[in-house]
């Protein structure tokens, strides 16, 4: 058995558009429903959703033979979380909250195995195929892809070096938690923070490396996709179930 190829990171190296969805609901089911559904890559939340790693797995495995690559965004930065994330089988991370590029190299290194890195060594994890894998402890560096976030002034003024960092594979710009640490809590379509938006993009687009973000508001999404954003997700589980519910019942409610 050989190790899986990373498809989502593979792309964005070659510079090939990937839209997404992400998954607040915690549930296999979903995961399920998502995974034929043609998205390139589902982002499985930790940092904002009630996912814990045994409910991680059991959506990994919902998702496998489905159409996009499983992102994993752990509740922090923090080499543990992100060791067991590895372990249950992620090959692709969202790193939240990266402000510095020595942040971002620790994310980095978290998901390496020694000497490039700190990731502790397990044979028998699910993410080496519980050692079916040949070789895994070799191979598993080169398909590990690894995406920061960037959310407050200090990763803005900080873009380009941590853009730089070997073994970042893209920066996501987040927008909610921009326009908060911005003084728009609420408002990430303030224009001060659609600037910040529009010159990231363009930042990273003259560094060469991929860029992404999320929002479920179809015109700005097509919007950076055309200003060069490379990986974006269109919309959230949880959103896309309120208004679906929300204008079914009107229809007959008023």
């Amino acid at each position: 058995m050989d190790i899986p190829r990373n498809a989502f990171k593979h792309a964005l190296a070659a510079g090939r558009r990937q839209i997404g969805l992400w998954s607040t609901l915690g549930s296999n089911i979903v995961a399920e429903i998502l995974a034929p559904a043609g998205y390139d890559w589902i982002l499985l939340d930790m940092e904002h959703s009630p996912n814990e790693v045994p409910m991680l797995i059991q959506q990994m495995q919902a998702l496998t033979g489905g159409t996009a690559t499983p992102i994993v965004r752990p509740a922090w930065n923090d080499p543990v979380i992100i060791k067991r994330v590895l372990d249950a089988g992620a090959q692709s991370i969202l790193v939240p909250f990266v402000q510095n590029a020595a942040e971002a190299r620790a994310a980095v290194a978290a998901t390496r195995y020694p000497p490039h890195g700190i990731r502790g060594v397990s044979a028998g994890a699910r993410g080496g195929r519980y050692g079916r894998i040949d070789g895994y402890l070799h191979k598993a560096n080169a398909e590990m892809c690894v995406l920061v976030q960037i959310e407050t002034p200090m990763g803005l003024a900080n873009l380009e070096a941590i853009a730089s960092v070997e073994g970042v594979d893209g920066v996501f710009i987040g927008p909610s938690d921009l326009a908060a640490t911005h003084g728009h809590l609420g408002n990430p379509g303030h224009p001060d923070v659609d600037k910040m938006i529009m010159e990231a993009g363009a930042r990273l687009r003259k560094l060469g490396k991929p860029a992404g973000f999320l929002t479920p508001n179809t015109d700005l999404a097509k919007r950076v996709l055309d200003a060069g954003y490379l990986f974006v997700a269109v919309g959230t589980d949880s959103n896309l179930m309120v208004k679906s519910v929300d204008a079914l019942l009107k229809q007959f409610k008023g």
